[in-house]
Formats: C-alpha cells, structure tokens, sequence
C-alpha cells in the first residue's frame, strides 16, 4: 500500500491540476485505509429503536458506599458456590495511580469485608486500577491482589485480611498482571509498571526477576501481554512495541512501514491466531498516538497496517459465523460524542461493518442470542448489536441511565453457575448483572467470575 501511494504521487506531479486534486484524494484514501464497509454501515444515535427488547438485571449489587467503586473483578472467594464481586476505589496524583480501598461483596449486596482508605481515592476509572483476582499460592482458594502506593498486597479471598506485602516502587503502580516466566505449572509470576517507562517482573516470593526500562527504545503498552510464543511453558512478555523473552531481554521491536511509532505507544495487543511456531501467530495491535492498527506475526512481522484512525481496544471472535475465520473488532476514539465508530475487520484488515454510536470506546464480544455468532455489546449505550450491526437489545440500568459524563465498565463472566458467560455493567454506585439464558456453556473447566480485568486505558 505504502508502494502504491507513492507511485500514484509521483504521478499526481504530471498530471493537469484538474486531475491533481482527485489523485490526492485517492492517495489520502489508500493510506486511511478501506472507505466503505463491505457488509453494514450503520449509525445507532439517539433513542433505541422499539423493535429492540429491554434486557433487565437479573441482580443489582449496590457498591458498599464508603470502599466500593467502579473497577470490579469477580470469583467463588468464600468457597460457598457462588460468585462474589469486588470493587475498588483509586488514587490519582498526576496520572500515577493506585488502588486505595477494595470491598468484596456478595450479590445480594451484603458486605463480606472492607480493605484500605477510603478518604484518600475515587470511585470512578480513568486508567486500569490494579486489582485482580488469582489463586496466586495454588491451593484451591482465590487471594485478591493488588497494587497500593509502594507494595503490592495479597489479601485473603475469605477475609480480606492482609497476608502479605511485596515492596515495590512507589509509582510501579499502573496495572497488575500475572505470568508465567519461571516455567512452572501455572501463572505465579507478576508484572508491576508505571506509567508509560518501566516494568518491573517478580517471582511469588517478591524477588525481582527484571526490569526494563523503554523497552525496545519506545515507551510501554498500557499492559503488558503474556503470550508463550514457542510452547517453552514460558511466557513471552509484549510490553510495548517490543516482544520480551522470558528473562526481560528484548526479542524483537515491532516497526510500522506507515507511522511514527514514536508519537505514542502501543495500546493494545491480542492475539489473533495461535501456532505452532511463531511464524505461525497472528497478532493484532492498535498504536495509540501514531493512529494505526497492524496485524503481524509471532516474530513482528508486519503482515498489514490501517493507519489514520486512533484505534484503541480490540475484541477477537466470528461476528460473521459463516465459515469465515475471527473478526477484529475495534473502536475509534478521540472523536466527538455522537460521532464514534466501531469497526469490524477481517483477518486481512479488510472493513466488513461500522456501527458508529454515541461511544464504542468500550466493547465485548459475546454469543447472547445461542446462534453461534458473537454478539457486540457496547457499554456507555448498552446496546446489543447482531451480525449486521442491528440493535438487537438494551442491558438498561434502572434509575441509572448513562448519561454523556462518566463512563460504564463491562465485564463478561459466569456469574450464576451455569458455565454460561453473562454481562456485567458497573458504575460508581452499582454492578448490574444480566443472566445469559441463551448463550451455549463454555467448553473445559468454566470458573465463577470474570477473568483479569484491563481497560487498556
């Protein structure tokens, strides 16, 4: 595309002026990249078309009022069969943030234990808060984990009580991710980070691992990514533009042939296809700043690029069940309220649907209706979109509608025990789960809860 772009300005210079100007348009059109969805172009503004049903909560957990707030995980934390929420408030000084309260609750409200501050954070999100949930010592029982301001703590999933701390950098504080690099059975290691620099990698006991600063020359990604690239049992870290082996040293840098990587940093990558080798993998990655998506393969490869556009996260699945292979679905943010887009891509980068609502900025890929297809869900408007960008349902939030100030997290998860994924939508005051009573069980073992919780903000 790039080769073509430039053969087609170098003859815009031969040609009359009254050619220049659509030879220029044609070339600003091929680096944008595809104009006109091949399947869908739909607008979703204003009121929800009628047609579309209601979809109300199967329960409505009210956050605890003095610790609760908008960054929520869940899981079985008691032992009693049944999913348990957590919510956290969060600290903000200048961008550096950290987690200051958690509160675990069950879902019918009442409050299993209280942890931290709560005069010092706020309840609602601008960035990850971390706090996950993970049976970090093996035994069966889920700990909460999370980053405060000079530790990261590991609470007791049961009581909340505090069973340890690992000493960290104050600022190391951004977001919270367990791996795999020391080779064992399971995910024990840890990634702490601060904003934009550095990372930091540790074993369980809190000893440190490595560290990178930069990594690959360019700043880090909002959160690190795990991926086993070479089936070793040892995870690869993507950390930025730069792929990390196990042991922090840099594998190999990602280089756009479109845009300036260094006008931003990479803001989210997922994997599209896994393989044998790594030649064999598929990975999509959105370049915040430098306004571009790229799809390349487990050695950096570029394989495609669509620059022009600031792409934020990407969702995987089949939109489209028909025989074809995964969609890329994914937002355009910076744009004004009322004007943003959603887009679903193929594996070759070409735009199959465009669904532009008030805000896509956060999205969930789900099969709601059992059919086989993965639905699209959309936060901020709760609306349900089917496989020609059709509003098929509203998540609606009783005496809570959004409104074009604050934002709303959504969660996907077994919260009732069925091993079906359901919908969570949170605020700052409450978390409103819907039951999937449709949606086909999940093959392998199906825990309660969500999985780890990024906002790739």
């Amino acid at each position: 595309m790039k080769r073509k772009t430039k053969q087609l300005t170098k003859l815009a210079k031969r040609l009359p002026l009254s050619y220049l100007s659509i030879a220029l348009a044609l070339c600003a059109a091929l680096e944008a990249g595809p104009a006109k969805p091949l399947y869908f172009d739909v607008k979703d503004l204003g009121e929800p078309n009628e047609s579309a049903p209601v979809i109300k909560p199967w329960r409505t957990v009210q956050l605890d009022a003095d610790y609760g707030g908008q960054w929520v995980v869940a899981a079985d934390l008691d032992g009693d069969g049944d999913a348990e929420i957590v919510s956290c408030e969060n600290v903000n000084n200048d961008d550096v943030h950290y987690t200051s309260t958690a509160a675990a609750q069950k879902l019918d409200g009442s409050l299993l234990w209280r942890w931290g501050e709560p005069d010092v954070g706020r309840k609602n999100w601008h960035h990850d808060v971390a706090c996950q949930i993970h049976d970090w010592d093996g035994d069966g029982k889920r700990e909460v984990v999370l980053a405060t301001k000079g530790a990261v703590v590991e609470l007791d999933g049961r009581t909340g009580k505090e069973r340890r701390r690992i000493k960290i950098a104050d600022d190391a504080t951004d977001c919270l991710v367990f791996c795999n690099l020391s080779g064992g059975e399971r995910p024990t290691d840890i990634l702490v980070k601060d904003r934009y620099r550095r990372i930091w990698a540790c074993d369980r006991a809190g000893n440190l691992l490595w560290s990178v600063t930069d990594p690959g020359g360019y700043r880090t990604a909002h959160q690190p990514r795990p991926i086993d690239l070479d089936g070793d049992g040892r995870d690869e870290i993507m950390a930025g533009y730069a792929m990390l082996n196990h042991d922090g040293a840099v594998r190999w840098v990602f280089k756009s042939e479109k845009v300036d990587q260094a006008r931003g940093h990479l803001d989210c990558a997922r994997v599209y296809r896994r393989g044998e080798t790594p030649e064999d993998f598929r990975i999509a990655l959105t370049c915040c700043g430098a306004n571009n998506i790229a799809m390349i393969d487990g050695n950096g490869k570029v394989l495609w690029e669509v620059a022009g556009h600031h792409f934020e996260s990407i969702d995987i699945g089949k939109v489209l069940p028909d025989g074809r292979e995964p969609q890329i679905v994914v937002d355009i943010d910076h744009q004004p309220i009322g004007n943003s887009p959603l887009w679903v891509l193929d594996e070759s980068g070409n735009l199959l649907g465009q669904i532009v609502s008030g805000y896509c900025r956060h999205h969930c890929l789900l099969d709601w209706t059992g059919d086989g297809a993965d639905e699209i869900l959309v936060s901020r408007n709760g609306a349900l979109y089917n496989r020609k960008g059709r509003r098929i349902g509203t998540f609606v939030t009783p005496g809570e509608e959004p409104t074009d100030k604050g934002e709303r997290s959504m969660l996907i998860g077994d919260m009732t025990g069925d091993a079906v994924p359901d919908v969570m939508i949170s605020t700052t005051k409450a978390v409103y789960i819907y039951k999937n009573t449709k949606g086909k069980k999940q093959p392998g073992p199906a825990p309660l809860g969500t999985e780890f919780n990024f906002t790739l903000y």
